[in-house]
């Protein structure tokens, strides 16, 4: 059982998991947070989070993903008994492979990398998001080696993204005010979604369970969902009909054919091909253990406004 415990960054899903973790942790289990350091005078956002960090008594860690070493990292985690990786791919390109290749020197007898997303094994190299091989170096570079177990959790996508417009499946501010729901791919095509508090709560109960998880991923989801019983559900919450448009494979590749470095469009294309983006929830660890989570109608009803 870890009792010295690091988790790498404090963002939304970070958070959510010092959260957690701080709830579920037996007695005697020390949890820290490796955290940049702080410019000053510090925002107010950086002082709340940083009070709220003291208040879950975790120790903060200084420490620079993007600007350390794989020998500095290493230092770093070499106390630990288990790093967790909340740091995703704003950390920068080469920084998830970096990370595990210093877990690795450092001996830490376990790790869950940052995989919180969709299955990169079903997807495969030479996809439009390019970010995903990197994935799967990683997972290349734990089944490779004996010296430390790992746990890879994926939980598809995080449920709020489906609603930033900037994404484009629901755009409430869309067509003068109307709003609109966009199929990627087709009506009938699914996505899986977990909310980061949700994957703080799973991933927490998978770290301390027993008998352990050892070298193997383990699949969550709030719900797997179609974009047309997403449409419907948006249509009914909101009291209107939005319009509803589908934005289909070619479509999205010409598109990003002409943008080719946008990130945004790279996703689009991922989750329209459909492929590893999704599975069934009842194959989860969350429904096989009976844990309640939340799905969209409920993340819909406490976020979106008429």
């Amino acid at each position: 059982m870890a009792t010295n415990v690091i988790i790498l960054g404090a963002g939304e899903l970070g958070m959510a998991m010092l959260h957690a973790l701080s709830s579920a942790a037996p007695f005697g289990t020390k949890i820290s947070v490796l955290l940049r350091s702080s410019p000053t005078p510090m925002s107010p956002e950086k002082a709340a989070q940083y009070s709220a960090i003291t208040n879950l008594k975790v120790t903060r860690v200084p420490g620079d993903v993007a600007n350390s070493t794989i020998t500095e990292l290493a230092v770093i985690f070499k106390p630990y008994d288990l790093v967790i990786s909340c740091l995703g791919f704003a950390s920068g390109p080469g920084s998830q492979l970096k990370i595990a290749q210093a877990v690795l020197a450092a001996g830490v007898k376990r790790y869950f990398p940052w995989q919180f997303g969709v299955d990169y094994d079903v997807i495969g190299r030479g996809s439009a998001q390019t970010l995903f091989d990197e994935q799967l170096d990683v997972r290349d570079l734990l089944r490779g080696q004996s010296g430390t177990e790992w746990v890879i959790v994926s939980t598809g996508m995080f449920t709020s993204f489906l609603f930033e417009g900037y994404f484009g499946v629901v755009d409430l501010e869309a067509e003068d005010g109307r709003g609109v729901v966009r199929a990627l791919g087709s009506w009938e095509n699914k996505v899986t979604v977990t909310t980061p508090d949700d994957i703080g709560t799973l991933t927490a109960r998978i770290v301390f369970a027993e008998p352990a998880f050892r070298n193997e991923v383990v699949y969550t989801a709030g719900e797997t969902i179609e974009y047309g019983t997403l449409a419907d559900l948006v249509d009914e919450l909101l009291g209107r009909t939005v319009v509803r448009e589908v934005w289909t494979v070619e479509g999205l590749k010409r598109e990003l054919a002409k943008d080719p470095k946008n990130p945004v469009k790279k996703y689009r294309v991922v989750f329209a091909e459909g492929r590893g983006c999704y599975w069934d929830k009842e194959d989860t660890f969350n429904a096989k253990k009976g844990i309640e989570v939340q799905d969209v109608r409920d993340w819909t009803q406490k976020n979106l406004r008429k």
